[in-house]
């Protein structure tokens, strides 16, 4: 029954996905033609909405026409117009025969989160990124599809965890990826829809845990490398809860998930497994420990970002996972696909070109207010650029403030690698450390050092002269000596990967960088506070590692005295 399901349902499943990405792969020498025709068709679309009226679409036919007439803006710039749609007023932002099937909301740069459109076109476009990205990483290790698709572990989100004014939903955009996902596709994936309504951290970890940690796993897929080692350190530490649950067909009642998600997981949980709790508990006999490398030994490969902070965590990987292969997710955000990677062990992926109109700022031009764009093409290799998109869901010259490098080619599309948000950068004297480079520098401390952090965040602080303040918890860098040398380290790195900040210390502009010992568990408080904040998802959550405000330091109570380069303390 199980290979006629396969024949019937998943081989041409598999052959249109196939011919999908030969057709993306294949159309990178048309890419300027596709581009104009993309941009063109969608501004004709959507000519008669207030916002195509307002920036004269009519009379639109070239790109020159269109960076004329509309200027580049963030989300600020577009959220009055998005504001009316989410009243109901699709007239705002689209023309006649549109459908928004919900809002992805996202962490904003204020305590407001963002609500992206998502319509029907925009969904497909969406879909059709990660459809060319899955079969491409399905090909790369066949046993993943060699007797049709092997379990994948991946948390969704809740896409109606709030209704609009006008009743449509709010939420992420994954979950309404998953509801409308194949039916006969989906059972593959190990955790069920109904975890998306699982709002604590480590209960929804442990749930995606529980339902998966029998089954024979192929792959592991997450935005952020941390959900992954976060689930990872939960079933290590919760190994006896985990094997007692398998054994008897339970959930312990400790986990905050409410009754009626407990009793729809039933139909996933209810059945006990005395084989598969015998399995684990060898391995905890045999190694002490309850780790994925042990309990999943046919893990085929693990996706994640890789790009930017995310290296950091990568170290760990071995750890936890042994020796798999890693599979960058691409630059994807809700406002859309950027970025689709094709090969393992690479942050770079192709411009998603057939999904949105794409244009890019220079990074030396970055502080403009509208400055002159480049053309995907016309990108040079080495240098660094800001990302605009134009989208289906109604964003047009958006500025999404991701810092990218043109890494090379295929045909006339680029592959771009991932730096850091642009928001991520810190001027207290004109040093301008961004994100990328603070965690260049820490990463370059630990490896010199022999330490591993959990996390950190570098942070600035305003003194007589100012610094930057280093928070790492306390069970990472147990005494005061281990905090200078980490301080040491990271001070002579700053130095070296930022000639501004090298200048401003040696000109005593800048004081010397203060490591600030914090309490363990910090980071776990750190992400529930910021997403209470911005009304982001688990899923969507960056942990920053370089963060501007000079308010956020006071947040952070300190286990001890701060220690600094030189300090002798």
């Amino acid at each position: 029954m199980f290979d006629l399901t396969r024949k019937i349902v998943g081989l041409p499943i598999e052959a249109r996905s196939r011919r999908r990405a030969r057709a993306f792969l294949n159309g990178t020498a048309r890419a300027p033609e596709i581009q104009r025709d993309l941009l063109l068709q969608r501004i004709a679309r959507h000519a008669e909405s207030d916002f195509g009226r307002d920036h004269d679409f009519g009379e639109i036919h070239t790109i020159e026409e269109f960076q004329k007439r509309v200027p580049i803006r963030g989300y600020d710039g577009h959220e009055p117009y998005v504001a009316r749609v989410r009243e109901g007023h699709l007239n705002a932002l689209f023309g006649p025969g549109s459908e928004v099937l919900m809002f992805a909301k996202t962490s904003g740069t204020t305590n407001s989160p963002k609500t992206i459109p998502v319509t029907r076109e925009s969904l497909a476009d969406y879909r059709d990124g990660w459809t060319i990205w899955g079969i491409q990483a399905f090909d790369a290790h066949p046993e993943m599809l060699r007797h049709g698709l092997m379990p994948i572990l991946q948390l969704v989100g809740d896409w109606r965890e709030t209704h609009t004014s006008a009743g449509v939903p709010c939420g992420a955009i994954t979950g309404l990826t998953a509801h409308m996902q194949n039916p006969l596709i989906r059972v593959a994936y190990c955790v069920p829809r109904v975890t998306s309504l699982i709002t604590d951290v480590e209960s929804k970890y442990y749930a995606a845990l529980r339902l998966s940690i029998m089954r024979r796993l192929g792959a592991a897929v997450a935005a952020n490398p941390s959900t992954l080692l976060g689930i990872a350190r939960l079933g290590d530490r919760e190994k006896a809860t985990l094997i007692r649950d398998l054994h008897d067909g339970t959930i312990d009642p400790k986990w905050k998930i409410s009754r009626e998600v407990r009793a729809r997981l039933k139909l996933w949980s209810r059945w006990p497994m005395k084989r598969a709790a015998r399995r684990l508990e060898a391995i905890v006999e045999r190694t002490g420990r309850l780790l994925p490398r042990d309990y999943w030994p046919h893990l085929q490969f693990l996706a994640n970002w890789t790009g930017g902070s995310m290296g950091a965590y990568l170290r760990s990987y071995p750890e936890y996972f042994g020796d798999r292969p890693v599979r960058d997710i691409g630059l994807v955000a809700s406002e859309g696909r950027m970025t689709i990677p094709i090969e393992d062990h690479t942050a770079a992926g192709l411009l998603a070109y057939t999904h949105h109109f794409f244009e890019f700022i220079p990074e030396e031009l970055g502080d403009r207010d509208q400055p002159e764009t480049v053309s995907p093409w016309d990108l040079v290799e080495g240098r660094n650029y800001f990302i605009l998109l134009t989208t289906a869901g109604g964003l047009y010259r958006y500025h999404i403030q991701d810092l990218v490098r043109c890494v090379g080619f295929h045909s006339r599309v680029p592959l771009l690698e991932f730096l850091n948000k642009g928001s991520h950068i810190s001027s207290l004297t004109g040093e301008k450390l961004s994100e990328h480079q603070a965690v260049a520098a820490v990463t370059y401390a630990q490896r010199h050092l022999g330490i591993r952090l959990t996390s950190f965040l570098m942070l600035p602080a305003w003194d007589d002269p100012p610094y930057y303040s280093l928070l790492v918890e306390a069970g990472d860098v147990a005494t005061t000596a281990q905090a200078e040398q980490l301080a040491a380290a990271v001070e002579t790195e700053l130095a070296r990967v930022n000639i501004e900040y090298e200048n401003k210390r040696a000109t005593l502009r800048l004081g010397p960088l203060r490591v600030r010992r914090v309490a363990p568990g910090t980071w776990h408080e750190f992400q529930k506070r910021r997403l209470a904040q911005t009304g982001g998802t688990v899923e969507q959550y960056k942990q920053p590692h370089l963060m501007p405000d000079l308010k956020v330091l006071a947040t952070f109570p300190e286990v001890d005295a701060s220690v600094q380069v030189g300090s002798g303390r």
